[in-house]
C-alpha cells in the first residue's frame, strides 16, 4: 500500500497582537475617559466657590490697604460697592442695575432673607461725599461676612 501524499508538519498562526484592541477595550477606555472627565469637572465646580470667596477677600484686603495709603473713603467705599455688586451679580444677574431700596432688597434676598448690616446699606451715599465718616474697618467686616456667605453657597440664584 502506497502511503499517502506527502504531508507538511502542522505551522500555528502568530500570536494575536495587542494592537487593534478590541471593541470591548474602546468601550471601556470611552467609559474611563467620561469618569475622569466627570470627576475633574464636579472638583472644579466644587472648589469654585472657595476660589471666589479667596479671590473677594484679597480683593477687600487691597482695598483696605488703599484706604490705608490715601485716606480716601469715597474711594474706598466705591470699591467696596463694586465689589459687592460683582458678587451678587453671580447669584442674581438681574441685580447689577439696581439701586436704592431694590438694591438692599437685593442684599437681603442674597444674604439669607436677614438684613445685612447697616453700614452696608450707606455704601452708596459714602462713594459720593468726598467728606463722608466711613468705620473703615467696620466696612470691610460686614463685607467680608456678606460675601462670604454670598459666595460661599456656589451655584446660581436664578
Amino acid at each position: 500500500m502506497p502511503a499517502g501524499p506527502h504531508l507538511r508538519d502542522i505551522h500555528l498562526p502568530p500570536p494575536a497582537g495587542w494592537w487593534p484592541l478590541a471593541p470591548g477595550w474602546w468601550i471601556l477606555i470611552g467609559i474611563a475617559l467620561l469618569l475622569l472627565t466627570w470627576l475633574a469637572w464636579r472638583g472644579y465646580r466644587r472648589r469654585l466657590p472657595r476660589r471666589r470667596w479667596q479671590a473677594a477677600s484679597r480683593e477687600l484686603d487691597a482695598l483696605q490697604a488703599a484706604h490705608a495709603a490715601d485716606h480716601d473713603n469715597a474711594a474706598f467705599a466705591a470699591g467696596v460697592s463694586q465689589l459687592l455688586r460683582r458678587a451678587a451679580c453671580l447669584r442674581h444677574p438681574a441685580s447689577v442695575g439696581l439701586r436704592g431700596r431694590a438694591w438692599h432688597a437685593a442684599m437681603r434676598d442674597l444674604s439669607g432673607r436677614k438684613e445685612p448690616a447697616p453700614v452696608l446699606l450707606t455704601l452708596e451715599e459714602a462713594m459720593y461725599r468726598p467728606s463722608a465718616t466711613l468705620d473703615v474697618a467696620e466696612v470691610a467686616s460686614a463685607a467680608r461676612q456678606w460675601l462670604r456667605h454670598v459666595l460661599m453657597q456656589g451655584g446660581r440664584h436664578a
